[in-house]
């Protein structure tokens, strides 16, 4: 199945990182189904870029966290655009925050986004992937999930969790033909990360091998690798882009 037959859902696509992700994957010639929970002005921004690279792009928005809401998401896609035949579960957000002050809320609210939130999305997807004994999942972990992260106890476990999903997904998808992959990010450039300030984002920068921080393409574009052909006996896998940070 060539590129241009493919439908990929790329959640949370509104903002640097998934916008990226948008543009990678139209270029490469896939359907963008744009997700997003309420940056609808990014979301748009995205289409349009990818409908410049020539692709049918559509922007449709739900909260991951509530599985309904993805259900209807995932039918309204498949009724305007096709089976989704791609995944990328890159909808998520982080905080800095003490063990001891996180509150209930804020750690199951975590783990809704994070690990509930591709757990619906993998739920709707998954039985035309089977039905079709081909797909390809790529999901969007972070290296705190692999090192861990001081003051983000609660998103690196959400973040373990999204790796101990994909390879368990890997081991009973492989036999119809469908591949689960995870990314572990680095520190990459985006909004969510010029938090931490120029001192701290420095800091990391030296304490990286390739002494800079990651772009958002560098990620984008492995996610396309994944999904594609050339990954075709690849699967399981936690892939490391952290430019030597942990090695």
């Amino acid at each position: 199945m060539s590129a241009e037959k493919h439908t990929v859902l790329i959640t949370g696509a509104s903002g640097g990182m998934g916008r990226a992700m948008v543009r990678s994957f139209a270029e490469a010639g896939y359907q963008v189904a744009v997700h997003y929970h309420v940056n609808r002005e990014g979301a748009e921004i995205a289409v349009e870029e990818a409908r410049r690279a020539g692709v049918g792009a559509r922007s449709y928005q739900a909260d991951v966290s509530v599985a309904e809401e993805v259900r209807l998401m995932a039918a309204k896609i498949h009724a305007e655009m096709g089976e989704i035949t791609r995944l990328v579960n890159n909808a998520g957000y982080s905080q800095e925050k003490l063990f001891t002050d996180i509150q209930d809320a804020e750690w199951e609210h975590m783990f809704a986004v994070h690990v509930h939130g591709a757990f619906y999305c993998c739920q709707a997807v998954i039985p035309a992937m089977i039905r079709r004994k081909e797909g390809a999942i790529v999901n969007i972990s972070s290296i705190c999930g692999q090192t861990g992260a001081s003051c983000e106890v609660h998103y690196s476990a959400a973040k373990a969790a999204m790796d101990g999903m994909t390879k368990a997904l890997a081991k009973e998808l492989g036999p119809s033909g469908i591949r689960v992959n995870s990314i572990a990010p680095g520190v990459i450039d985006t909004k969510m990360n010029q938090r931490y300030g120029k001192d701290v984002l420095s800091g990391l920068a030296e304490e990286t091998a390739l002494g800079r921080l990651g772009l958002p393409e560098e990620v984008a574009d492995l996610a396309v690798f994944l999904s594609g052909s050339g990954a075709s006996f690849i699967t399981g896998q936690v892939i490391g882009v952290n430019g030597g940070f942990s090695l």
